[in-house]
């Protein structure tokens, strides 16, 4: 018997890739520029830049404060002065680690504005919150009630509430029902949790990210419109 031949391996076409182009940072602006090489620089004149860099942070600092000042009527002139400053001095520290960051999507001066305004929004909520307790469950569940609904939506609702109160009870853990209480229903400032927890930001979102699906999951088990629940 003749040997069986083998038949031709098929030639595939071969499709070249899109190579794609490295995306190319806008180039900076002259002041820009001039701020960055400051204040890596060395002596007298990366001084003068640190010195004019923390004034501009002040002024922002100082700006924030006062928009908020009424909100907090027990706050003194002296008391937020000190935050001022102190919100200027983390700023600086912050866009002096960060300089490598900066891509030149706006001015310098703009972006390290926005540390201090940060940073005075921080401790302004960290101050008003200093000596109050972090209440670990909502006061009363009727403040979420919305009393002007008529009477079968008004009994909906309680229902609804009722398994929500049920559902963080029975379904999360007694950590995410702190930071789910603490932040979702009694509006406590996630910085300011963070600090009294001892953790992150990015941890407690993580927590309130999972208690919320928990919650959820527990709610549509018991036939509810999760269309209801923020």
């Amino acid at each position: 018997m003749a040997p069986r031949r083998r038949s031709p391996a098929r030639k595939t076409a071969t499709v070249p890739r899109r190579v794609e182009s490295p995306r190319l940072a806008p180039a900076l602006d002259t002041e820009s520029q001039a701020w960055l090489d400051a204040l890596r620089g060395a002596g007298a004149s990366r001084d003068d830049a640190v010195e004019r860099l923390h004034g501009l942070l002040l002024r922002a600092a100082r700006f924030e404060v006062n928009r908020r000042r009424r909100t907090m009527p027990s706050l003194r002139g002296g008391d937020l002065d000190d935050i001022a400053h102190e919100a200027a001095a983390d700023a600086l520290l912050s866009v002096l680690r960060r300089l490598d960051d900066f891509r030149g999507e706006s001015r310098f001066t703009t972006w390290a504005y926005k540390f201090a305004l940060l940073e005075a929004a921080v401790k302004l909520r960290r101050r008003a919150w200093q000596g109050r307790e972090v209440p670990i469950e909502p006061e009363s569940w009727e403040a979420f009630t919305d009393r002007e609904r008529a009477p079968d939506e008004t009994a909906a609702q309680a229902e609804l509430l009722a398994a929500v109160a049920d559902g963080m009870r029975e379904a999360l853990t007694p950590h995410q029902r702190r930071v789910m209480s603490a932040l979702a229903l009694n509006g406590v400032p996630i910085d300011v949790l963070a600090e009294r927890l001892g953790t992150t930001r990015g941890a407690l979102y993580k927590t309130l990210h999972d208690a919320r699906r928990k919650l959820r999951e527990h709610l549509a088990r018991g036939g509810f419109d999760l269309t209801e629940v923020a």
